[in-house]
């Protein structure tokens, strides 16, 4: 994309959030307040959609605690299907999929009398799909957005740099281009170790997340995390409002928990603990 061409989008985009009408409420979406978030009232309605497809996912931390190869096996696919780059340096680190810490996944839940091992056990973390997006309200130029299967998007040519979306999602699952992911490094070595054509390469001034593997459920596959560990127990996916899907039923046997409940964003992830 050519500099003016950008530079015209960003103003566009600003104007178009100035004419929102709200900028006291999406001040705070900048500011990615969890206060102002969850103050807020969601977007079409106080629960989550009940009709229609609804796509989500389980991960099972046990499973990943029992066996912590599982985790890096789902980044690696993840990232190489979509030619995630990977520019050497936590500082421009650019996530699909990612493990943490329970206490930085689950930060706001309390950690008062929990098992001693919990805190370090792995856990992976991702876009939560919710089904309230703030990142989607956020965003002046609709580069995100949700479709009718719950799958928050994106359309990287639409996107102007502006990070308000990065701003407004408060699970971190957001990453911004400092650097040309097409590009190499000072030894000549690429971003992207081995480029995959099916996917699109982004450009530099862009964010991206994980998309649940829209363009392989599109086709009727699964997404490459879930099928990478397929036969664990550590991954399920499938429609939320579906009583007879596997997730479904996973979940009424499965006490699970949510990350930042209390937002009303109605995360389309859940953990079993």
């Amino acid at each position: 994309m050519k500099k003016d061409r950008r530079d015209f989008l960003k103003i566009a985009g600003l104007a178009a959030v100035a004419g929102i009408g709200a900028p006291s409420a999406f001040g705070s979406l900048l500011r990615g307040s969890d206060e102002a978030l969850a103050a807020a009232p969601a977007a079409g309605g106080e629960e989550a959609a009940k009709s229609g497809k609804r796509l989500g996912m389980v991960i099972n931390v046990r499973a990943f605690a029992a066996q912590p190869e599982l985790a890096e096996k789902c980044t690696e696919v993840c990232h190489s299907i979509h030619n995630v780059p990977d520019f050497g340096n936590p500082k421009d680190e650019i996530k699909w999929i990612w493990k943490d810490k329970y206490n930085n996944v689950f930060a706001d839940s309390s950690h008062y009398k929990r098992p001693g091992g919990l805190a370090e056990v792995p856990v992976l973390a991702l876009c939560n799909h919710c089904d309230k997006p703030p990142c989607v309200r956020a965003c002046p130029t609709k580069a995100t957005f949700k479709k009718s299967d719950g799958v928050v998007a994106m359309d990287y040519h639409r996107c102007i740099g502006c990070r308000f979306c990065m701003a407004a999602c408060p699970y971190g699952a957001r990453s911004f281009n400092w650097r040309d992911p097409r590009g190499k490094d000072e030894n000549g070595n690429p971003f992207i170790k081995t480029l995959n054509p099916k996917f699109p390469a982004r450009m530099r001034g862009v964010v991206e997340k994980c998309n649940f593997c829209t363009e392989r459920l599109a086709v009727g596959q699964i997404p490459a995390c879930v099928e990478a560990v397929a036969g664990t127990g550590a991954m399920f996916f499938g429609d939320l409002n579906d009583p007879n899907s596997e997730i479904s039923q996973i979940l009424s046997l499965y006490y699970t928990v949510q990350r930042k409940p209390s937002l009303g964003t109605y995360p389309s992830l859940f953990y079993i603990i």
